[in-house]
């Protein structure tokens, strides 16, 4: 053979090796879980953190289309659309941009740096510095007729004279005791032992008289003109062991209101150990106390600088304030106790004008929101609005302390968010008179109000259309007809720019991850899409779009969910496959991009294999209303887990899948109720996979888990027909438990008490998958592999038939 012939047949034996390699890289093919759970950046990139400049002209975001080891900034204009990537020196002036406290002009803004407090000129950019001293300033802000600036140095408020440059103190925190026995208000009492030691250092030491003879005559660093306005020297506020919160000065500078916080430093924190450490030693990771552990407690006061008192806020004035829950009825040891609450206070929030004062207040049960007009002269409360849910109040907007909340320009209403009507609507209140309004109405949510730059509309989100899409609203300011601006179906995520003139859209659908789209602020524009950051490896995939479907439960709820039907394979006698998404409050049953992204792909696999997949918006899902939000109330694993069961129904009778083929799997929470399903339906679901799941709820932290059960000493009853621990003899299928051995949220122990629970039972149908160096999320792609291959295997062995 001539070295012409060789050379030829080798260079074709070299093309068809190449080629299908190269093909490859371009085609994705056949599903695997190998594939689906490497490193998410073979699906592609997906612009995040929409910012736009002060003057509109450059919309800034995060994106990595070259696969980068992190995002970069990138930036386009309404000139040019085209993605730039912006420099260091600009990304660092944008990120500058941001900064700041502006003044009403919008022409200078305050900025803190290297601890002193600096104005700068917004158009020209220079810069003025206005305090620079030993300690660090911080929170500078305009007065009211912005003639003052003032800020922060340690616990302490400062006034800034701007055409004087005159500082003065305007309140005097110290931390410990008064030297009065406890007179002041405001802090604790001191002990005979302590008093006696504070007098044997006063009198063994001068420096400590010297420096109480400063402090006392109101001397601090002869660079401070104390308290010149009153003629009385300045009130020592002493704050005793306690931490002092949200030092707030009023609009007219005469009011100081601020809470004592006392925090509970003996609860006991359950301690997380870390096998696979680089020091070769197992080392400790300390976490989190466990439900019913001792809270924080506060006290709200009001320091009135013009007669140099303080006083505290009478939270007495709070209705029902020590009102007993209903669930105190079934405990009869309870019958002539008293209920006794305390209450964290958020605010004040105070009018522009300085004229009022508006204070929110949550119980510690969680049962109660309280927003109360105060009376700064004395402390008192006035009721605006009292929130009462036997359940737990919450919802958008109203979550969290003080919620969406604030003004109207007329300086009379105060506007918030409460689920009052079943959902989570936009409602303000006449401080002046009491009077309550509903701006908005209907089974539907509303998310994130905004009022425009002229004052005169509303702006938000909501899911009005369908529960499972998201629009951008317009709306009068005092309600009415609301004009829909977005068309896309989905999810639109709109940061609109400062002149309100475009809309920079964050846009995804069920089967299309997220892109960001541009389109001008009116209804029925186009929305011109900006990026496009897919892999052709992913696009060459024909990735399902899943129905969004809903079916009657068993009480006549309509239940929504995803359904995905085996691919060219009727539904039939086909196995069936539930999956429960996690945090319970979080939907996943809608239109757009799932935060489950990797098991969205796995869905599409086990369809690819004659699977059907339902993944149900059970009850507490979040999108629904107040009253899906808490019908898990002192039952976690009742009508959650009944909507699950119910979908599983749902597919036998209506879709024709094998009754006795039916797994269901999860993670946390979907763990949980995994967990619950196999110990009390054993006869619906014949394997499952239970994924960092919550075995005994008594083990979970406070914040979340005292909304639902209360606490284990108050409502035991609740912690025991919630707690899958509880149930573990019930369990008759084939259980897989898989949890990361580092979880700082569920903690591993969970698992491990459930484990001994399993073997004391001489249950043999189970097996548990640890993973040594995963937190509650998984981060490494060797994980989700082995994690899903296991699911996999688990299914393929129970479900289907030979």
């Amino acid at each position: 053979m001539s070295f012409m012939k060789k050379l030829n047949l080798f260079l074709i034996a070299l093309v068809y090796l190449i080629t299908p390699f190269g093909l490859f890289a371009q085609q994705l093919g056949e599903l695997t879980v190998e594939k689906i759970m490497r490193d998410p950046k073979w699906i592609g990139t997906q612009p995040s953190g929409l910012n736009w400049s002060e003057n509109s002209q450059n919309l800034y975001f995060n994106w990595n289309p070259e696969g980068n080891p992190a995002d970069s900034l990138y930036k386009i204009t309404p000139a040019n659309q085209t993605p730039v990537r912006v420099t260091d020196a600009e990304r660092q002036a944008t990120a500058r941009e941001r900064m700041g406290v502006r003044n009403k002009a919008n022409t200078k803004k305050l900025l803190v740096e290297n601890g002193k407090i600096v104005m700068e000129d917004i158009k020209t950019g220079t810069k003025k510095t206005l305090v620079s001293l030993v300690e660090r300033a911080s929170n500078p802000s305009f007065n009211l007729d912005e003639s003052k600036v003032i800020f922060n140095m340690g616990d302490n408020i400062f006034s800034l004279h701007l055409s004087s440059g005159e500082i003065l103190q305007l309140t005097d925190f110290r931390r410990g005791n008064d030297q009065n026995n406890g007179r002041g208000r405001g802090g604790n009492q001191q002990s005979e032992q302590d008093e006696w030691l504070e007098k044997d250092q006063m009198a063994l030491f001068e420096v400590l008289r010297d420096r109480r003879e400063r402090r006392q005559s109101g001397g601090r660093r002869g660079s401070f003109m104390m308290n010149t306005e009153s003629e009385e020297p300045l009130l020592p506020i002493y704050t005793g062991s306690k931490n002092l919160s949200n030092a707030t000065l009023s609009p007219d500078e005469r009011f100081v209101t601020y809470a004592l916080v006392e925090f509970p430093f003996s609860a006991k924190r359950a301690e997380v150990p870390n096998y696979v450490t680089e020091s070769g030693y197992t080392e400790m990771i300390n976490t989190r106390p466990k439900v019913g552990a001792d809270q924080s407690k506060g006290e709200m006061y009001v320091f009135d600088r013009k007669t140099n008192k303080t006083y505290a806020v009478n939270i007495e004035d709070l209705p029902g304030l020590n009102d007993k829950p209903d669930y105190w009825n079934e405990y009869p040891e309870n019958a002539n106790k008293e209920y006794t609450r305390d209450v964290y206070p958020s605010g004040p929030s105070w009018s522009e004008d300085g004229k009022y004062a508006v204070v929110q207040f949550r119980s510690s049960d969680n049962k109660d929101r309280w927003i109360m007009l105060l009376n700064p002269e004395d402390g008192s409360l006035k009721l605006l609005d009292r929130q009462r849910d036997e359940a737990w109040i919450g919802g958008p907007g109203v979550s969290g302390f003080g919620g969406s909340s604030g003004w109207l320009p007329d300086n009379k209403r105060f506007w918030f968010m409460s689920e009052e009507s079943g959902y989570a609507h936009l409602y303000t209140v006449d401080v002046s008179n009491g009077q309550k309004k509903a701006l908005t109405s209907g089974n539907f949510e509303v998310y994130s109000p905004s009022l425009s730059n002229d004052k005169k509309s509303w702006y938000f989100s909501s899911n009005e259309v369908h529960p499972g899409e998201r629009h951008f609203y317009k709306m009068p300011l005092d309600g009415g007809a609301r004009t829909k601006i977005t068309s896309m179906e989905g999810h639109n995520e709109v940061v609109m720019s400062p002149d309100e003139k475009f809309l920079a859209i964050r846009y995804s659908y069920t089967n299309k991850p997220w892109e960001l789209f541009w389109m001008p602020n009116r209804a029925g524009a186009e929305a011109k899409q900006i990026t496009e950051g897919l892999t052709d490896e992913w696009k060459s995939y024909n990735w399902m779009e899943p129905e969004v479907i809903s079916f009657k439960a068993r009480d006549g709820a309509d239940v929504y969910a995803r359904l995905y039907k085996p691919k060219n394979r009727p539904t039939e006698g086909s196995p069936a496959v539930i999956f429960v998404h996690g945090a319970g409050y979080l939907q996943n049953a809608h239109k757009w991009w799932s935060t489950y992204f990797r098991e969205y792909m796995f869905h599409n696999l086990l369809a690819e294999q004659g699977y059907t997949v339902m993944d149900i918006d059970y009850r507490a899902s979040a999108g629904y209303g107040r009253d899906w939000r808490t019908a898990i109330y002192r039952h976690m694993g009742g009508w959650d887990l009944n909507d699950n069961t119910d979908g599983a129904k749902y597919m036998i009778n209506e879709l024709g899948v094998d009754p006795n083929s039916i797994g269901i799997y999860g993670g946390s929470y979907g763990g949980f109720i995994t967990l619950m399903a196999l110990f009390n339906e054993p006869d619906v679901f014949t394997s499952g996979a239970a994924l960092r799941a919550v075995t005994d709820w008594a083990h979970y932290n406070h914040g979340y888990t005292s909304n639902i059960l209360n606490t284990p000493v108050e409502d035991s009853l609740s912690y025991a027909r919630s707690s899958p621990i509880y149930f573990a003899d019930g369990l008759r299928g084939h259980l897989l438990i898989a949890h990361g051995m580092i979880d700082t949220n569920v903690h591993f122990q969970d698992v491990v008490r459930l484990a001994q629970r399993l073997i004391e039972l001489g249950k043999d149908n189970w097996e548990m998958a640890v993973y040594p160096l995963e937190d509650h999320g998984f981060v490494e792609p060797s994980s989700w592999t082995d994690e899903y291959k296991r699911i996999l295997k688990l299914f393929d062995d129970t479900l289907k038939k030979e």
